[in-house]
């Protein structure tokens, strides 16, 4: 569904006194395939470089994370008419009309209950609820291919929300306190020439690589971006995170010399996040 234009309401940007919570509502996709070679499940993750501006100069955060990213939020002012008055946190998640937003911090159980209720609706929302745009762009970047729709299957998982809000590391908000709410999916690879272009890509480009790539990203269009895919068997990272205190499993955690994000725990099948509530 392509975005419809804001009804001529001014929708403001940043945070306020009032408007002092960040919300960010996304998608998490577990993406699963089979490995070619001797038939381990594996998971694919997002490996994300970004360039970050500190007092310093500039340093790269290199962080494996779950495929996903914003929900769209086809109609800003179904929000409005709910909670009053909010603001989108940069101007680029206003144009994209991405669901990531200051509110005020007494509003958030009414924003929360409001995109559960909306992602009973997986064909129809105010929201986007299919995780499929974001899939391919993702995979455009990391993987410089086109994602078809029968390459994969793709299914529902249900949700995640995570009350406490914790400061975060989008470049566009960096530092303010966010609370957020995850759509879970998984996806499963069908195809095996995918499956073998994950496991290359995955194996032929080190963090130290993305590092470089994005920092002449920043010199040449001034982003500062790049992005790789990182792929695991699934038995050993989730023996991982079970092998680890549940509170350790809320933090980022180091493993075989990639950062990876909390977020990751989220989507391994029978792991439990104590910072992840499902509603």
């Amino acid at each position: 569904m392509t975005p419809k234009p804001f009804e001529k309401i001014n929708f403001g940007i940043g945070a306020t006194r009032d408007l002092s919570l960040r919300v960010s509502v996304a998608t998490l996709v577990r993406v699963l395939f089979e490995n070619p070679r001797d038939g381990d499940l594996m998971l694919a993750l997002e490996r994300k470089a970004t360039v970050l501006k500190d007092g310093s100069g500039r340093s790269v955060r290199v962080v494996a994370q779950p495929f996903g990213g914003a929900i769209r939020l086809f109609d800003p002012k179904a929000v409005r008419d709910l909670i009053g008055d909010f603001h989108f946190d940069s101007e680029e998640s206003r144009g994209e009309q991405d669901f990531r937003i200051f509110i005020r911090p007494a509003d958030w159980e009414a924003v929360q209950r409001f995109c559960i209720n909306h992602f009973r609706d997986f064909e129809y929302s105010v929201l986007e609820t299919d995780p499929r745009r974001e899939l391919a762009e993702e995979f455009a970047d990391a993987l410089r291919i086109s994602l078809k729709p029968d390459q994969y299957s793709l299914k529902p998982l249900g949700t995640v929300v995570e009350d406490d809000p914790a400061p975060t590391e989008n470049i566009h908000a960096r530092g303010h306190p966010t609370a957020r709410v995850y759509r879970l999916f998984e996806a499963r690879i069908l195809d095996s020439s995918l499956s073998h272009a994950m496991l290359t890509n995955s194996q032929g480009y080190s963090n130290h690589d993305l590092q470089e790539f994005a920092l002449e990203d920043a010199r040449s269009a001034g982003k500062g971006r790049s992005s790789a895919v990182l792929t695991l068997p699934v038995k050993l990272i989730s023996d991982v995170y079970l092998a680890m205190p549940p509170e350790a499993r809320s933090t980022p955690i180091s493993f075989e010399d990639n950062y990876l994000d909390e977020s990751v725990g989220a989507i391994l099948e029978g792991v439990t996040v104590p910072k992840y509530r499902r509603p």
